[in-house]
């Protein structure tokens, strides 16, 4: 095949990587630059890439879905919890509200080292009610 001499200029920096390369593979410069241009240059080079650009797309649909459900299953659990303790809780006398005030700090210094013990060894309740459904439902 006859070849046609073409005279570039380029930046330094990428005239090193292409000497680079054409050490490591063991190949003239010309061939890794006409690789490069016929890659360029090629019309399904585009469609490669938006294939690539909807694969990346798609996998963050399915992460930000992932992220809405956990949310909604953290907001109806929570709704529920706060729905029961107003519905169930009767109100305090004035004489045991200090006591009471000093229980519940207690009571919410041990809830804090709970959550931070159950986060730390990575067993969120949206995974323990996902294994929970997921066991129901198998028949």
């Amino acid at each position: 095949m006859k070849k046609a001499k073409i005279t570039a200029y380029v930046d330094a920096a990428l005239f090193d990587e292409i000497d680079a390369l054409a050490a490591r593979r063991r190949v003239p410069k010309t061939q890794i630059i006409e690789a490069a241009l016929a890659s360029f240059l090629s019309p399904d080079a585009a469609e490669k890439s938006e294939a690539a650009i909807v694969r990346r797309l798609d996998r963050l649909t399915r992460s930000l879905e992932r992220l809405e459900r956990d949310q909604e299953i953290t907001t109806e659990a929570l709704a529920l919890f706060v729905r029961f303790w107003l519905t169930t809780t009767p109100p305090l006398p004035d004489e045991t509200y200090s006591a009471a005030k000093a229980k519940g700090k207690e009571r919410y210094g041990g809830f804090v080292q709970a959550l931070a013990r159950k986060l730390g060894k990575n067993r969120t309740l949206a995974k323990e009610l996902v294994e929970i459904v997921n066991v129901g439902s198998k028949p």
